[in-house]
This record gives structure tokens, sequence and C-alpha cells, in this order.
């Protein structure tokens, strides 16, 4: 990914936003005014995993989350990160963490292409350690109704949380392999022009990298479309379709 605008997403975005969820209840006491004494201009430069654990990479004492499969080949954008880290260290060492940025650069992408804005809490302290099995089991793309409600209530979440937060898939891309069995082998609940169209950029074998958008029709902007796109049983995901098709407890 050349740019945060431009970030190419499976389902890692859910997951990171509940990653952030988690770090409010981390031991750290976080304000939106976290910086503004010791860095003040943080949020400008930042404009320019919610410990920021998934930027560690791979070494003799860490198995780097960048290789769990919800991320391998998906979660990207680490190196505009990386800047944004080195323009704050030149001016203030030791002061803004990563995980902060990350939290930052999430809402200021998210704005940048429609989304609502919001003050983001600020004071998290990066991880130096990382987990890839925790990364391993946050949301899977095959996930049914009761296990994504399930996973989302494990962090205080409800069920109109979960179609809430899950309105993120508007934008992004998805690689073949995440959706090649619904497009090719679902035929209950999923439109068949739309899957006919899928397939263009998905073969049946082969191919699994290959990038499709989540929503063809406005790839690139944070509206509505998503949930008009489950009622005509064209979500791209099967994760995201049994928010429409199954019924919610």
């Amino acid at each position: 990914m050349a740019s945060l605008s431009q970030t190419n997403f499976t389902y890692t975005i859910i997951a990171f936003i509940l990653l952030l969820i988690i770090s409010t209840q981390c031991g750290a006491q976080i304000s939106p005014t976290f910086y503004d004494a010791t860095c003040p201009n943080a949020l400008n430069t930042i404009r320019a995993g919610c410990d920021a654990s998934i930027l560690l990479d791979d070494s003799s004492s860490i198995d780097s989350e960048k290789n769990a499969l919800p991320n391998f080949k998906s979660a990207r954008g680490f190196e505009a990160i990386d800047s944004v880290k080195s323009q704050l260290e030149s001016v203030y060492p030791g002061v803004v963490s990563c995980a902060d940025i990350v939290a930052v650069a999430a809402r200021d992408a998210s704005f940048a292409v429609g989304a609502p804005s919001w003050a983001v809490k600020l004071g998290r302290r990066d991880s130096t350690t990382a987990s890839r099995s925790l990364a391993e089991n946050l949301l899977s793309f095959t996930d049914g109704l009761d296990k994504l409600i399930s996973t989302f209530a494990t962090k205080g979440l409800n069920a109109r949380d979960l179609v809430a937060l899950s309105r993120a898939q508007t934008i992004g891309q998805a690689q073949c392999a995440f959706f090649r069995e619904r497009i090719y082998n679902n035929q209950s609940n999923i439109d068949a022009g739309f899957a006919s169209t899928r397939r263009r950029q998905c073969p049946g074998s082969g191919g699994d990298s290959n990038l499709s958008p989540l929503d063809l029709v406005t790839a690139n902007s944070f509206d509505n479309n998503y949930f008009k796109n489950l009622i005509q049983k064209q979500g791209l995901l099967a994760s995201d379709q049994v928010l429409f098709s199954e019924p919610m407890p």
C-alpha cells in the first residue's frame, strides 16, 4: 500500500477496531489530549494491533502477527506508519507510541473516504512482543453469525455493534482465496450475476492473492452500499452476507 487512504483490507479492519477497544481496557490512562503538552504537533504529523504489535517483524523471539492468516498479504501500509514514527521521533523522541499512530491514522484514513470523524483517545503503550496465535483467532471470513456475535460479546459488544462496525467493509479489497468458495459453490444466498462478475477476477484455482473490491459500486467511499449489497445478496465475504441472510438471535 502506497498511502493510508489506499489500504487493501480483507477482514482486518474490523479486527483492528476490536483491538482498539481492547486497548482502552489496558493499564494506560488514555485521553484525546494526551500529547498536547509533550508533542503538540503529533496529530498533524500523523495526518500526513491496538498496541501496534502487528508492526513487529519476525526475530529470534518474535513470531510476527503479519504472518497470521487474517493479516498475511492483507494488512498493509506498515511503511507509512514507520515513516510517521520516524518524523515524530526526529522532533519528540520517545514520546508518541506507534499504537497511537495506528489509531489516529485509522481515523484519518476513514474520514478521508467519507466516514465520520471522532476524537481518538491517546496514551497507548507499544507492545514489545507479538502474539500470532491471538491474531489467528480474531475473526474469519468463514465465521457464521453465532461466532461473530460471540466474538464481539467477549469485547463487551452486542449484535447491534457488530452490524454497525461491519459497515467498515464498505471500503477495501479482499483476496480471491477468501471468497472463492462463496462465488463458486454457494447457490442459496448469492446473486448469480454478482457471482459471475466476481469470477472474472477470481479463477476456480490459482490466483489466490488476486484482489477484488468489497464493494464494486463505490469501492473507495465510506457509505451505505455495504448494507444495500447484503440485501441484494451481493456481500463478497460469507461472513458479511450472514448478517442479512441469517436471523439475529
